[in-house]
């Protein structure tokens, strides 16, 4: 009686390849984790962001305003200069789900799937861009960027139906 069996070549290599893709992908969620950091939620007040904490990583700033979720965005452009907008976009931001997410060196609207460059967050208006913070609306010194309470109460409005996930 002859049987016939084959025998596993790639022995530990199968399961050693499938560890390292395992480690792999829980790298790049940690990247884009850090990519993506939101701070702790302040409630009905000023936002005062430190321009010392500020990179190429854009950071999002949750801010309750008499009940209504506002999410502003600050990023250190490529040019050196501090940026804000609000995280929603111009387009998209009655759909709930234009907001923004980065990926890389760019933003991209989790609506409509828009790339939008570092360099032109706080810049540009209209369009599929972020909502920027005009410099009348903001105080800015040499350590921190002030978004007043008011201004932000006054944002409310496009925030309405926001839906961050």
């Amino acid at each position: 009686m002859k049987t016939n069996m084959t025998r596993n070549t790639t022995g530990g290599r199968g399961r050693l390849r499938g560890l390292l893709l395992f480690a792999a992908m829980l790298c790049a969620s940690a990247v884009f984790a850090q990519q993506n950091m939101v701070k702790s939620p302040i409630a009905d007040q000023d936002l005062v962001i430190r321009l010392s904490e500020l990179t190429e990583n854009a950071i999002f700033y949750p801010v309750d305003i008499e009940g209504t979720r506002l999410e502003i965005l600050a990023v250190r452009a490529p040019d050196g200069t501090a940026r804000t907008a609000f995280n929603t976009c111009q387009v998209c931001y009655s759909s709930g789900q234009g907001f923004y997410k980065q990926q890389g060196t760019v933003l991209v609207c989790q609506n409509c799937g828009t790339r939008f460059r570092m360099s032109q967050v706080g810049l540009r208006s209209g369009g599929c861009n972020p909502v920027p913070i005009p410099d009348a609306n903001k105080t800015v010194t040499g350590t921190t960027i002030t978004i007043p309470r008011d201004f932000l109460k006054e944002a409310t409005i496009i925030f309405a139906r926001w839906k961050r996930t």
